[in-house]
């Protein structure tokens, strides 16, 4: 940029159409001028397109000529001289995830003046989803205070729970696009239900059962003494019955389309669970997992005993599980995910690069990174940047049909 130059910033708008960035920089070209910055949107077919230019010649005769060559397309074009080079330029600091079903105009309001109310500068906005849930993916610069992240995160949390949306807040950059490994619970987030409640449905004892599931994922009853209680009521079921539920187990939605993404972006994929690897490890091998750590029912005699072979997969050995994928896979812990609903899932969430906490229990939620609370699986690849477009042409390419509920 010559010390003569001027600096000159051109905004195009109008309905989107073929040429015009070619009519634009042909424009452009003519007058000599250097590229600073640009950048293009399009919303519902209409485009709104910024260019930053530095421009030796006469800026006012640049402007006649863009606004001659523009018209030619139907577009409008707005010209300021003079324009700050420095202004507006950032280096957006974290991602701001917004899903809803819907997302409404209140809500995001309401996020617009928390961030806002917090210093916080919105930096983009784009769309990252329209099904099975709306998601607006913002951009943001936050202060660079040491509590500014923290008081950023506590007042999304309470705009989520006020508003019926989920907010997730996550660093920008590249540590949020290296992640490469994933780990999921399975009762109750990667399937639908709790597998030990089905089993001890056909003991008779599924209430009983699920009182006492239900007081160890809230964290109220230790999970190993829980686990030995309740499989205990299984002693003496057909092993036939393993199969039977086996068959019988429901993926929550979404579970096909994010673990077929993920593996597509090159992530290692596994699950760590409480529940049991007689019943898990098909739906695993169907899945093409990479990893699986459950515990193990004893059966003997084709019947089940009532206890349950080695170790106990716990709240502290699900983290460890986690770990030892991660080492035997070179992937770093800063660059896992973890992704579960119950109090047992705290260790591995809290090591995790990233955890989500999933239709959770409040004791999961107040720890985790992230909480979804609409009953999506696939809305995980949206906190992770992933757009529904980009899943969706993905899957054209490999001959899916769009939008069929594979998994829902």
């Amino acid at each position: 940029m010559g010390s003569s130059d001027t600096t000159v910033l051109i905004t195009v708008t109008g309905p989107d159409k073929p040429g015009v960035t070619s009519v634009l920089l042909t424009a452009l070209a003519r007058n000599g001028v250097s590229l600073l910055d640009v950048e293009q949107v399009v919303i519902r077919g209409r485009l709104t397109l910024g260019v930053l230019v530095s421009c030796p010649v006469d800026p006012e005769r640049l402007q006649d000529q863009l606004e001659d060559a523009m018209a030619t397309l139907g577009m409008n074009v707005d010209v300021e001289i003079g324009a700050d080079p420095a202004a507006g330029a950032r280096h957006s600091t974290h991602a701001v995830v917004v899903l809803g079903n819907p997302v409404t105009a209140r809500a995001f309001g309401v996020v617009a003046r928390t961030l806002a109310a917090q210093g916080v500068n919105i930096d983009a906005i784009r769309g990252v989803a329209d099904y099975p849930v709306t998601g607006l993916e913002l951009t943001v610069t936050v202060p660079g205070s040491a509590d500014a992240e923290s008081l950023l995160r506590t007042g999304l949390a309470e705009v989520a729970a006020r508003e019926n949306v989920d907010i997730a807040v996550e660093r920008a950059g590249l540590a949020r696009r290296a992640k490469r490994l994933i780990v999921f619970d399975v009762d109750s987030t990667l399937i639908q239900g709790e597998v030990i409640e089905m089993l001890a449905a056909h003991a008779g004892v599924e209430d009983e059962v699920r009182a006492v599931t239900e007081a160890a994922m809230r964290g109220e009853l230790d999970f190993a003494e829980s686990l030995r209680q309740r499989v205990a009521t299984l002693a003496g079921l057909d092993q036939s019955v393993i199969d039977e539920v086996a068959e019988r187990i429901a993926l929550t939605p979404g579970a096909r389309t994010t673990i077929r993404t993920l593996r597509r972006l090159g992530f290692r994929c596994g699950v760590v669970s409480g529940g049991f690897r007689q019943v898990i490890e098909p739906l695993a091998h169907e899945l093409e997992l990479d990893f699986v750590q459950a515990n193990t029912l004893e059966v003997i005699d084709g019947k089940l005993t009532g206890k349950v072979i080695g170790e106990i997969v716990d709240r502290e050995a699900k983290a460890v599980a986690l770990r030892r994928f991660a080492g035997e896979t070179g992937v770093p812990m800063e660059q896992t995910v973890a992704v579960g609903d119950g109090a047992n899932d705290i260790d591995m969430l809290n090591a995790a690069g990233l955890g989500i906490a999933f239709n959770a229990k409040p004791a999961l939620r107040e720890v985790a990174d992230t909480a979804l609370n609409h009953p999506y699986l696939d809305a995980v690849l949206f906190i992770l940047g992933v757009t529904r477009d980009e899943v969706e042409a993905a899957d054209a390419r490999d001959g899916l049909l769009r939008r069929v509920p594979l998994d829902r």
